[in-house]
């Protein structure tokens, strides 16, 4: 395919980032409201949204999963189950330490963990996958050692919580690689309604001592944050997956960070220090640095990225 005719699916990987990257803007709107009622809601919401669409347009793609389960054999039976409920716990953590963390700690902190996502799930891969890594990509991974502990020597509080984030999401997207033979949708409503189950029980918790009225303000920022900052852009990124390869769209996944990081200077006031201000520069050449060489890179099967809360590669 010529480049001219991949123009809609470059606008549609585009597209999906960049709405990926003010998803500050409705988090910030329900700033009020404990993390885990708006986690509760988004999920519920984004639950019944996907079932509607897999019931309505992606039958066979259900189908085919349950087929697909059906005939393995029982160790691949045991793994699809395991890796399944693990992915939807290490998504419900990742999107509702992600909420906290926006809302209560700092949109750059939030963004700097998407940012060390990637190297971190590099090097989870080598650990667990036995995968290959360049030179560069080890020089990228230095960088981002000394990234992190000039953002720690700073502030120990966001580091930390940079890295449960990014380490939440590697762990997930490295989970979903050894499911990459199943339909990336289906196992992520299944992982979703998973989620719903997994924190329903604790509703009554996540309210205790919260006055904020549920009102039409913030439904209409969830169905926001549900249908255009989840749905909406996950169909555009599995639309660009049809013929981008995954490096072209993990090239793409930076604008999402890189945004928010714009947002959160020019939008929102935040304040940073020089050392911060270094270790983002550091964090941002060590991408650009492990990148080098995408030619070189294998495209994956049925891969995908998610959103930060909301966000990623696989749904990022």
């Amino acid at each position: 395919m010529s480049t001219i005719e991949k123009r809609p699916y470059y606008a549609a990987g585009l597209a999906a980032f960049i709405i990926w990257g003010f998803i500050p803007f409705p988090l910030k709107a329900l700033a009020a409201y404990p993390s885990g009622q708006i986690l509760y809601f988004r999920v519920a919401l984004s639950v019944v949204l996907l079932l509607l669409i897999s019931l309505l347009f992606r039958r066979k793609q259900i189908k085919a999963v349950l087929t697909q389960v059906k005939q393995s054999v029982p160790q691949e039976k045991r793994k699809f189950i395991l890796f399944t409920v693990l992915g939807g716990a290490l998504l419900t953590i990742n999107w509702l330490l992600f909420i906290y963390v926006i809302n209560h700690i700092s949109i750059q902190t939030g963004s700097f963990s998407y940012l060390l996502c990637p190297i971190i799930t590099a090097v989870l891969g080598f650990l667990l996958l036995k995968e290959e890594l360049r030179t560069n990509q080890w020089i990228a991974i230095a960088l981002s050692a000394l990234s992190c502990a000039l953002v720690g020597s700073g502030e120990i509080r966001s580091l930390l919580f940079s890295l449960m984030i990014a380490l939440s999401y590697a762990f997930y997207l490295i989970s979903q690689r050894i499911l990459k033979d199943y339909d990336k949708i289906v196992l992520l409503t299944l992982q979703l309604i998973l989620s719903f189950v997994f924190i329903g029980p604790f509703y009554s918790f996540f309210t205790e001592g919260s006055s904020a009225v549920l009102d039409s303000h913030f439904f209409l920022n969830i169905a926001l944050l549900s249908a255009g900052f989840t749905v909406l852009p996950l169909f555009l990124n599995l639309f660009a997956l049809k013929e981008l390869t995954s490096g072209t769209i993990g090239i793409l996944m930076y604008i999402n960070p890189i945004l928010n990081f714009i947002m959160a200077f020019l939008y929102f006031d935040e304040k940073t220090t020089l050392l911060k201000v270094l270790a983002y520069m550091i964090i941002f050449i060590s991408v650009i640095i492990y990148n080098i060489n995408l030619k070189g890179r294998k495209k994956s099967a049925n891969g995908m990225v998610i959103p930060p809360v909301g966000t990623t590669a696989v749904i990022k």
